[in-house]
C-alpha cells in the first residue's frame, strides 16, 4: 500500500447511545432514591440540649423496609409461599399432561377429535383464568352431587358431593390446570408442525410406528420451540396463583393480605410478597435457560455461554476500551 492510499481511523461517535445511556442512568438513579428514602412520620421528637428544649421531626423508610424485613421470614409468610409452589408446579405439570392430549387431538385426522380439541382450547382460552376459579369453586351450585352413570338412566356406578370435593385448593388446582392445559396444546402443536414433514417420512420408511416417531423423532426436535414458551407459562403460573386468593386459598398473596389486613401495613406486605414472586420467577428463568441450551447442542455448533461463563467473561474485559470504529480513506493530496 502506498503512502497515498494510508487511511484514517475516525471513531464512530454514537450520540443516541450516550443520550439513552444518560437517560437510563437517571431513572435508575432515581429509582434507587425513592426506594430508599425517607419520609416523615407526622411525629417529633423532643429532647433536652443545654437546657433547652429541640424537637425534630421523625423520619421513616417509604417503603417501610423494617416492616418487609420482619415479615420477610414469617411462619405465615413461607407457608404461603410454599402452598403457592406446590400448588403451581401440580397445576403446571397436569396442565402440560392435558396438553399435550389435546395438541396430538388436533393433529389428529379424526374431525371428532380435532373438533373436540379447537372447541377445548377456544373456552379456555377465551374466558378469564379468575371466572374459572369462581366457576369451579361455586361448581356445587350447579352440580350438588357429582354422579358417574350410564347415561339417560337412573343407575350409578358412585357418586359424590361436590362441596365435599370442591375445596377451595382443589377449586384453585382444577381452574388453573384446565386453563394451563388450552394454552400448553397450542404451545405443542407449534413445536410439533415446526418439525419438517420429511421427518415423519424418513421414521416411517424405517418400519418406525407413529408412536414410536413422535416420542423419538419429532418431540425431541420440537423441544426446542417449545421449552421457551413453557417457561414463561410456568412463569406466568406461579403469578396467577395469586388470583386463588379470591377463592380462599391461603397461598402468598393470600397470606400477605391476611397480615396487612390486621396490621394495616399493606403496601409493605405486597412488596414483600412482590420480593418472593421475583425469587421464584428468577430462579425459573435460570433453570428455563439452562434447559434452552441443552436441547440447542443439536442446532447450534456453539452452544451460548452460560450466565457464569457470560460474568467471568466481562470481568475479563473491565479496564479495556471498547470501541466501534468506521474505515474513512484519507484525502489524497
Amino acid at each position: 500500500m502506498n503512502g497515498d492510499d494510508a487511511i484514517k481511523v475516525v471513531p464512530v461517535r454514537h450520540v443516541g447511545r450516550w443520550i439513552g445511556s444518560a437517560v437510563a442512568l437517571l431513572l435508575v438513579i432515581m429509582l434507587v432514591h425513592t426506594l430508599f428514602s425517607k419520609v416523615p412520620t407526622g411525629q417529633t421528637e423532643c429532647r433536652s440540649v443545654n437546657g433547652a428544649r429541640v424537637c425534630h421531626a421523625l423520619k421513616d423508610w417509604r417503603f417501610g423496609w423494617h416492616v418487609v424485613k420482619q415479615y420477610f421470614l414469617s411462619s405465615e409468610i413461607l407457608h404461603g409461599l410454599e402452598l403457592t409452589i406446590v400448588l403451581s408446579l401440580m397445576a403446571m405439570a397436569m396442565g402440560i399432561i392435558v396438553g399435550i392430549l389435546i395438541a396430538i387431538m388436533r393433529l389428529s385426522s379424526n374431525r371428532l377429535l380435532s373438533s373436540t380439541a379447537w372447541l377445548y382450547t377456544w373456552f379456555f382460552r377465551g374466558t378469564p383464568v379468575f371466572v374459572q376459579v369462581l366457576f369451579w369453586y361455586n361448581i356445587a351450585l350447579l352440580y350438588p352431587q357429582i354422579r358417574v352413570g350410564v347415561p339417560f338412566t337412573s343407575w350409578d356406578l358412585f357418586h359424590l358431593n361436590a362441596n365435599t370435593i370442591f375445596t377451595a385448593f382443589v377449586a384453585g388446582f382444577v381452574a388453573l390446570s384446565l386453563n394451563e392445559g388450552a394454552y400448553m396444546a397450542e404451545i405443542v402443536r407449534s413445536g410439533l408442525i415446526s418439525v419438517d414433514e420429511g421427518q415423519g417420512e424418513a421414521a416411517a420408511s424405517l418400519g418406525m410406528t407413529r408412536r414410536q416417531t413422535l416420542r423419538l423423532i419429532v418431540l425431541p426436535q420440537a423441544m426446542r420451540v417449545i421449552i421457551p414458551p413453557t417457561g414463561n407459562e410456568l412463569n406466568s403460573m406461579f403469578k396467577t396463583s395469586s388470583l386463588l386468593s379470591a377463592a380462599g386459598v391461603i397461598e402468598l398473596t393470600g397470606a400477605a393480605q391476611n397480615i396487612y389486613a390486621g396490621n394495616y401495613e399493606i403496601m409493605q406486605l405486597l412488596v414483600t410478597a412482590c420480593l418472593w414472586y421475583l425469587a421464584i420467577t428468577t430462579v425459573v428463568s435460570v433453570g428455563q435457560y439452562y434447559f434452552e441450551r441443552h436441547f440447542a447442542q443439536g442446532a447450534l455448533r456453539t452452544p451460548p455461554p452460560t450466565p457464569i461463563q457470560r460474568l467471568r467473561r466481562d470481568l475479563r474485559g473491565i479496564g479495556s476500551k471498547m470501541r466501534t470504529h468506521r474505515i474513512v480513506p484519507e484525502t489524497v493530496r
